[in-house]
Formats: C-alpha cells, sequence, structure tokens
C-alpha cells in the first residue's frame, strides 16, 4: 500500500535528516515508528504527506509509493486526495472555528463535502464527547478534546491511510488511554491503514502489528510489535525496564 524506498531528506540544502529510510505500511495494517526526540520520525511523515517543502525540505534520494504510484514531489492537496492524511503534531486547529466547522474543513477533501452529515455522524460515534462540543469555539477545547477533535477532522477525509504524529503529547495517562482505544476500534470496524509516531512506546507497541525504530535519521530496528516489546534494547531505552520488569531508576 504504503512504500518508502531508500529516501534521503535534506532542509535548506544544507541539513541531511533523513539518511536511507526504508520500511513499507500494508492494507489495514498499524506500523508504528519509535524513536528518540529528533530522531527524523515527524521529518518521515512530512516526506509522505507532501508537507516538507512547507519547511525548505526535500527528498533528494529515493522515492515513496502508494498503491505503486510515486507520490513524492506531488503536492500536498492531491496526496490527501489520494487518501493519505497526516495528523500534525501539536494538535492544530483553526481556532477561531467551532469543533463542527472545523469537522466542515476536513470534509471537503472528499467529493467537496457531498457525505458531510453521514460523516459527522460517524465522527460522533467514535467521539461523542465532539458532539457535545459541536459549537464551542476550537480555541477553547482541552489538549485531549483537540485531539479527538483532529483525528475526527481527519476521518472526514476518507483516509485509506492516516498517519499520527504524537497523539499522546501533553496528554494525562487516563486520555492516552481512551485515544489509543478509540483509535483502535476505528481500525478494526475499518479497511484503515494507520501510521503512527509517538515516543509513549509501550502504547504504541500495543496498538501496532508491526514497529520500526529509528535513531539519527535511520531505521535501526524493526520487527513485529510483539517481538518488539521482548526485545531487552527496546525495554531498557524506551520502556524503561530491567530485566526484573521492574521500572528504572
Amino acid at each position: 500500500m504504503l512504500s518508502v524506498n531508500n529516501i534521503e531528506v535534506i532542509y535548506n540544502s544544507v541539513i541531511l535528516v533523513l539518511r536511507g529510510v526504508s520500511f513499507e505500511v500494508k492494507p489495514g495494517q498499524v506500523v508504528s515508528l519509535l524513536g528518540p526526540n529528533g530522531a527524523g520520525k515527524s521529518t518521515t511523515l512530512k516526506a509522505i504527506s507532501g508537507l516538507l517543502r512547507e519547511e525548505l525540505g526535500e527528498i533528494t534520494r529515493g522515492h515513496i509509493t502508494w498503491n505503486d504510484e510515486r507520490i513524492n514531489g506531488k503536492p500536498a492537496e492531491e496526496i490527501v486526495r489520494k487518501g493519505v492524511i497526516q495528523v500534525i503534531e501539536g494538535r492544530p486547529l483553526f481556532q477561531h472555528l467551532s469543533v463542527e466547522e472545523n469537522l466542515h474543513t476536513g470534509a471537503m477533501s472528499y467529493e467537496g463535502g457531498r457525505q458531510y452529515k453521514q460523516d459527522l455522524e460517524m465522527v460522533y460515534h467514535y467521539f461523542p464527547r465532539l458532539k457535545d462540543l459541536r459549537k464551542r469555539v476550537s480555541g477553547y477545547l482541552s489538549g485531549g478534546e483537540g485531539q479527538m477533535l483532529v483525528i475526527g477532522r481527519a476521518l472526514m477525509g476518507h483516509p485509506k491511510l492516516i498517519m499520527l504524529d504524537e497523539p499522546s503529547l501533553g496528554l494525562a495517562p487516563m486520555l492516552v488511554k481512551e485515544i489509543f482505544r478509540i483509535i483502535k476500534e476505528i481500525k478494526e470496524q475499518s479497511d484503515l491503514s494507520v501510521l503512527l509516531v509517538e515516543q509513549n512506546a509501550r502504547a504504541a507497541l500495543e496498538l501496532a502489528d508491526y514497529g520500526y525504530v529509528m535513531e539519527n535519521g535511520r531505521i535501526v530496528l524493526d520487527g513485529p510489535a510483539a517481538q518488539l516489546r521482548g526485545n531487552e534494547d527496546i525495554k531498557d531505552f524506551y520502556l524503561s525496564l530491567n530485566n526484573s520488569g521492574d521500572r528504572k531508576d
């Protein structure tokens, strides 16, 4: 479905960020990208979604294919219409618009919003809290409510692949658990594929089918999520557990 082939990304024609990154996401699969801050995870998502050019970045080597069609170099809006939608880190919203108006903007990328009412009910099914808040100005939402809204807005565009960048960032543990439960429900009830960038490795590997670990712009480890959860290096550096299973000091 999605194939990233040996891509290299440079910012400002000087800064090399990605160094030969390759991976794939199969239909209906949840794939997690793990790694420390600065590893290149968000840059990888922006390379796929076409947002690199907004930050003076470019793919200088390799290619990205979506359903056997090469998409690197295409405008971000065209990639969205193909069903590849990124939920950007930090929960960016049209803060002067209401919750429902934000959802309406997401619907416009799919057949001009013809299925708006039907899609709205779908989002409210997954996120009933948004229905209660539908008239509220989105700038006054909490962090958890804002995260629900940006995911809901992406779903309004009928994605075939949704890319989530740090959905748990800044949220309380109970909210993180709820967000990941909803993502799992959405995935199970549709043919949606998910590419997840997440610092919370424990939550990411519980949700994912397959995982890749990035460091310094490279893929350094990959495998089925269950296998990565049992990997001692992953436990040590990302799950903060020692050999006895206790949390490290």
